[in-house]
């Protein structure tokens, strides 16, 4: 047992391939690394290991995405005005804020995650942020986070030695211990190939709309809270000449095909 280290293993968890001895292990090893014991569908298998039965799992896997699409397409939320507005008014929003906001169908977790709003009045984006802690398996919902918010006001209540919560601080403790500068806040760039998936490293005295600007995001930011010290397989973009040049280009593109959208959204 990977748990206990002491009783004979009965368990395999079908997520993370831990074995556990019993169900008050299973449960510990659940809470501990966050795991929810549901098998991975999309993991990634080699061709040397691909068998019938990982070639029937994909096909059910398939089945399922297309049902749950024609579902999402026939929800009467999906055809609402007032829905469609709303959408609307977010991306324009956005746009006007240098941000490429997309949206997902009714149906898509993210969508129905989403709690994102624009407080006309304020003139102010209030968004809805998941925040990862890789090194710790945590992740944390925040709703409501204003868009002036900086992002170390953001993470001062999961990593701040004095201001964070007990909790909180104990779950993340490698966090706390460590030196504020020893902390990178990375986010995932969207639309790359699946080989080659980057991060662009954010600015935690900035605010949260100042390192959203220019940035294509689907729903709603995601921001991976890292340890320079620790070792983590997320490559950053710019680390060379090339990828600098690549950001640039792909940076160039998507404000190019974002004042497209507005010129065409407004005839």
């Amino acid at each position: 047992c990977e748990t206990c280290s002491e009783e004979e293993a009965k368990y395999r968890c079908p997520r993370c391939m831990k074995y556990s001895c019993s169900l008050l292990c299973v449960k510990k090893h659940k809470l501990a690394l966050s795991c929810n014991g549901i098998r991975d569908k999309t993991a990634f298998v080699s061709v040397n290991d691909f068998t019938d039965l990982n070639l029937l799992s994909d096909y059910r896997f398939l089945e399922d995405v297309g049902r749950t699409a024609d579902a999402a397409a026939r929800h009467p939320t999906m055809h609402s005005p007032a829905t469609k507005k709303l959408l609307y008014c977010l991306r324009n929003r956005a746009r006007k804020c240098n941000i490429d906001l997309r949206t997902l169908p009714i149906g898509f977790t993210k969508r129905r995650e989403n709690s994102t709003t624009f407080n006309g009045t304020e003139k102010k984006f209030y968004w809805h942020l998941k925040l990862i802690f890789p090194h710790c398996h945590a992740e944390y919902t925040l709703k409501g986070v204003p868009e002036d918010k900086t992002l170390a006001d953001i993470l001062k209540p999961y990593i701040d030695p004095v201001e964070s919560d007990p909790v909180v601080c104990q779950r993340l403790k490698i966090y706390t211990m460590s030196p504020q500068s020893d902390v990178q806040i990375l986010m995932k760039i969207e639309n790359r190939k699946q080989n080659s998936v980057r991060y662009n490293e954010l600015d935690a005295s900035r605010s949260l709309l100042d390192n959203l600007k220019g940035k294509v995001i689907i729903e709603y930011p995601t921001l991976f809270v890292v340890l320079k010290t620790q070792k983590n397989e997320m490559v950053v973009l710019g680390q060379d000449a090339s990828e600098s040049a690549e950001n640039s280009d792909s940076e160039s593109s998507s404000v190019s095909s974002m004042e497209e959208g507005e010129i065409r959204e407004s005839s």
